[in-house]
């Protein structure tokens, strides 16, 4: 019995990008396209196929533990984006500001897609998603950089819209306007989440 269900729900990718020094800015710069490999992408900030903890997982590991990198990709839906844009006031919101690797369009309440879920492409390559990116402050200036003021409100807007992240199943070529596929794991939902 197959363990992942394909979902009739299909996405296009409308932005792809990368981090190539997030130690010198958040921001991400536009890509045509991207080979997603194991360690996720060549010129990304974020990539390979493991990472120091952050203050993501302290219950679980001390902040610089050597842990898998769940976290190779920042994906977010154009649809999010424009809630998160009319929330805070703004005529659209630039997936650049918040470091995104992706932004796709056509499946509604995308950050809330179950974890486990696969986005596979149109040339193959397949992303797992790890869990909901939950939003910071560390966007903030970015976004005050092309609209000064703004910046304070992104935390609050992007509650539960921030996108997911995601780790690289299978690999292949992800170009700006492929379609992918939704699938979704065969598994109903934990009825004791504390939330």
């Amino acid at each position: 019995m197959p363990a992942l269900i394909p979902t009739n729900f299909s996405a296009k990718v409308e932005f792809l990008g990368h981090v190539e020094n997030r130690q010198e800015r958040l921001a991400s710069a536009e890509l045509p396209e991207i080979l997603a490999v194991f360690e996720g992408y060549a010129r990304e900030s974020h990539r390979g196929l493991t990472r120091p903890s952050d203050n993501r997982v302290t219950a679980q590991y001390p902040l610089g533990t050597e842990i898998r990198n769940t976290r190779q990709f920042s994906i977010v839906s154009a649809e999010e984006m424009a809630l998160i844009a009319a929330e805070m006031g703004l005529e659209k919101f630039d997936p650049r500001w918040i470091g995104a690797s992706m932004m796709i369009s056509g499946i509604p309440d995308f950050t809330l897609i179950p974890p486990s879920s696969r986005l596979q492409f149109s040339s193959g390559a397949t992303l797992t998603v790890d869990m909901e990116n939950r939003p910071c402050n560390l966007p903030a200036p970015e976004i005050d950089r092309d609209q000064p003021g703004y910046g304070a409100a992104f935390k609050a807007a992007a509650k539960r819209r921030r996108g997911v992240v995601a780790w690289v199943e299978r690999e292949g070529v992800i170009r700006t306007g492929d379609r992918l596929r939704l699938h979704i794991p065969d598994q109903p939902a934990w009825p004791y989440h504390p939330n």
